[in-house]
């Protein structure tokens, strides 16, 4: 469990540094004409990055606790 917190973790910290990236990752392809994410892609992309990596270190966190 403690290698999927990790990659939790992981592709929370991608998403709130580089949502960019994670764009070109996930949604780009879906796009015709879309040189880039909108303003609020971005924000929430970080909204949710953030939530993915609290998640990830609290379950870090409650595995060794035990």
């Amino acid at each position: 469990m403690t290698i999927l917190y990790m990659l939790l973790v992981l592709i929370g910290l991608l998403m709130l540094i580089k949502p960019n990236v994670f764009w070109k990752l996930t949604e780009s392809w879906k796009s015709n004409d879309a040189m880039e994410p909108s303003f609020l892609y971005v924000m929430s992309t970080r909204l949710g990055g953030g939530m993915c990596a609290l998640a990830g270190i609290a379950g870090i966190i409650a595995n060794y606790a035990v």
